[in-house]
């Protein structure tokens, strides 16, 4: 009989995890890691743009995180994640400084180009997942003909402007923002009302959300809403429990 183990918040799954630097136009290099399934090719792409650096917000910004640690093995998605400029985390820091979302559409750029020319393995559909300000670097930066479309977590709206949803509306590609039933800048109501702008945009609420998305539940929210839109054939919710093989760490 197969011993299963719990999915807990800090769960590590196997995976093949790689350290990766991404080069700017601008001539700085940004570290990351790129997380794959271990036994597979992936079937889909996350690139991942994190939340405002000067409220904390770093590649290893728990939604993203845990994204790296579950859904390689869970769903066959590779997750891309890096530092902007300036930005420190464990994995290290990125050259440069933090420019209030202007010098940041060269890190887009570079995290594109990245996914798009990747080789063995190569990586398949991908995505923009902002989170925050990251929804706002993928709105002004992130419509590039590799990018199949945009998930957007706890959109503030606050850098990107209408111009940028005209763009992205004219684009015809799937736009989802996942919107905190509580969250601290724009909530659904409102969100529907300006993303309006955008045809094709679906927001999705998510009841007793906060723009952090702390708590278990919420990130499981968060992930399974990633995966439907980016995986459909996978089934979700996904599991809360695993093979102890899979497991790493607990």
């Amino acid at each position: 009989m197969t011993e299963l183990s719990q999915i807990r918040s800090n769960t590590v799954l196997r995976a093949d995890r790689r350290d990766i630097e991404l080069q700017t136009a601008d001539g700085l290099t940004l570290v990351g890691e790129l997380a794959l399934p271990e036994a597979a090719d992936p079937v889909a792409t996350l690139v991942t743009l994190h939340p405002l650096p000067t409220h904390g917000g770093f590649m290893d910004s728990h939604v993203f995180k845990k994204a790296s640690l579950r859904l390689p093995a869970l769903a066959d998605i590779a997750v891309l994640r890096f530092n902007l400029r300036g930005v420190t985390s464990p994995r290290g820091t990125s050259q440069g400084v933090f420019d209030e979302g202007r010098s940041e559409r060269f890190d887009v750029a570079a995290a594109i180009e990245f996914a798009e020319f990747a080789e063995a393995p190569a990586l398949p559909r991908r995505w923009l997942v902002g989170w925050s300000f990251g929804t706002d670097l993928a709105l002004m930066y992130g419509d590039d003909p590799s990018i199949e479309g945009l998930i957007l977590l706890s959109p503030p709206l606050r850098f990107s402007k209408p111009e940028h949803l005209a763009r992205w509306a004219d684009s015809g590609k799937p736009v989802v923002c996942l919107v905190p039933e509580f969250d601290d800048y724009l909530r659904p109501e409102e969100a529907r009302r300006r993303f309006a702008a955008i045809p094709q945009a679906q927001v999705v609420a998510v009841e007793g959300a906060k723009h952090l998305w702390v708590g278990e539940t919420y990130v499981r929210r968060a992930l399974d809403e990633i995966v439907r839109v980016v995986v459909p054939d996978v089934t979700t919710p996904l599991p809360t429990e695993v093979s102890a093989d899979f497991v790493v760490a607990q």
